[in-house]
């Protein structure tokens, strides 16, 4: 059976962390950031968890 391919733009956005969970940046972070208060910009600069229901179609994208 052939390995399977990597998917580039997904590998890019989210990393594995040492316990297998799968780790992502927030959204809404890239522009109109005028009318965003300042602590709303903060928060969205931390790292999230990708939520347990997508975590499977995400390891798909990413299998190594």
């Amino acid at each position: 059976m052939p390995k399977i391919k990597t998917n580039r733009s997904a590998a890019k956005r989210f990393k594995k962390t040492g316990t297998g969970k799968l780790k992502r940046n927030k959204a809404y972070h890239s522009h109109i950031l005028t009318k965003k208060s300042p602590k709303r910009k903060r928060n969205l600069r931390k790292s999230d968890l990708v939520a347990k229901v997508d975590e499977k179609r995400v390891n798909r994208l990413i299998p190594y």
